[in-house]
């Protein structure tokens, strides 16, 4: 396995009545009719092509522009996917974007540090943007893209696909209702072994970092979405058995604790030298809750003391992305957040884990 990215999994898609709109658009589908939100996706790699394949059974959402820096890629999706031409923009060009009416919005899936720019192009460009996470190498930058969103009066959403999966769902909400009882514990384990050394997700340039950036983020938010609060303090450290493979700044792996406010306390670990890590484990005084697989692209399997989850395997591009649309188009709140804000508290998290390896003290952290 080069990459959890090369999961291979069925689309699929289930069906959400919203309401009605006075401009309406009708959809792909006889059994809806309504506003839908017209996306162009930004960089064309293996994970905007899985979202563009996934948009192919959306409701909601239609795909309809591409912007690339790779000419024959824009091609490619034109044919592939139906696009007109005017609607595909390069990485040069595509402020022009601004006066395209058949766009509503850009989707951002690019290498980690190439985020802050295309985004805040894409809102100065009156788009509604969504972008990967993490949504940039560190909470600085972060902030300055929310803030360019909110000036521009744009959404910004990020793409945290797990906060609709129906398993993850589930568990908030017998956590919410006390069925767990109080809370102690949180275990999340993110890793595989990744392949290409020569790959951008070993550039520190590029990605910002090593396996934090990329799998440990889902531990990160994992453990604020399952335990239900924020954590007030990191502890962490970092083992490196490559160093040839994993640079100076690029992480092999780590080790990290959060501590939270109502006393619960976390232990994760992101790597990119070891498979078969993808689990979530919620432990409370009167119960449990598993998630194995925990954050794949699925299908996800929980159980808890009460016994195992069942909800049927859907698509999650498919489902984030009208939902989405329910949020951008309709001002639909999420049970768990997916805005700017939500992924500069990841963000914050992530700079004091790489601060507490530096200094090998406890990091407090104010979210």
């Amino acid at each position: 396995m080069n990459s959890r990215r090369d999961f291979l999994q069925k689309i699929a898609a289930a069906s959400i009545v919203v309401p009605f709109f006075p401009k309406t658009v009708e959809a792909a589908t006889e059994s809806y009719q309504g506003p839908l939100l017209r996306v162009a996706i930004l960089g064309l790699g293996s994970y905007g092509t899985r979202v563009a394949d996934a948009m192919q059974t959306c409701k909601k959402a239609k795909l309809v522009g591409a912007i690339s820096g790779t000419p024959s890629k824009l091609k490619d999706w034109q044919s592939k996917y139906n696009i007109p031409e005017k609607n595909c923009y390069s990485y040069q060009n595509f402020d022009q974007v601004k006066n395209n009416p058949d766009i509503d919005a850009i989707y951002v899936i690019t290498p980690n540090s190439l985020h802050k720019d295309f985004v805040i192009r894409a809102a100065k460009a009156g788009k509604q943007v969504i972008c990967e996470k993490p949504m940039s190498v560190n909470a600085k930058d972060g902030q300055e893209m929310v803030d360019a969103c909110k000036k521009a009066n744009v959404k910004l959403l990020v793409g945290y696909r797990m906060h609709f999966e129906p398993n993850t769902l589930e568990i908030i909400r017998m956590r919410n209702a006390g069925e767990f009882g109080k809370i102690m514990f949180f275990q999340g384990l993110s890793g595989f072994r990744i392949g290409d050394p020569t790959q951008w997700r070993l550039n520190k340039q590029l990605a910002g970092g090593g396996s934090m950036m990329d799998i440990g983020i889902y531990s990160i938010n994992g453990a604020r979405y399952m335990v239900g609060e924020d954590p007030i303090w990191v502890t962490a450290e970092e083992t490196k058995t490559d160093p040839v493979k994993f640079k100076e700044g690029v992480d092999e792996t780590i080790q990290f604790q959060l501590g939270f406010p109502g006393g619960a306390v976390a232990s994760c670990l992101s790597t990119y030298s070891m498979n078969n890590l993808d689990r979530f484990f919620l432990n409370g005084v009167q119960g449990f809750a598993e998630l194995n697989p925990s954050t794949g692209y699925g299908p996800i399997k929980g159980r808890t003391n009460k016994g195992e989850l069942s909800f049927p395997h859907v698509t999650h591009q498919t489902v984030q992305m009208d939902e989405m649309s329910d949020i951008i188009l309709n001002g639909k709140q999420p049970i768990v957040p997916v805005d700017g804000a939500e992924a500069v508290k990841d963000l914050k998290i992530i700079d004091a884990i790489y601060l507490a390896i530096k200094t090998g003290k406890k990091v407090d952290v104010k979210l």
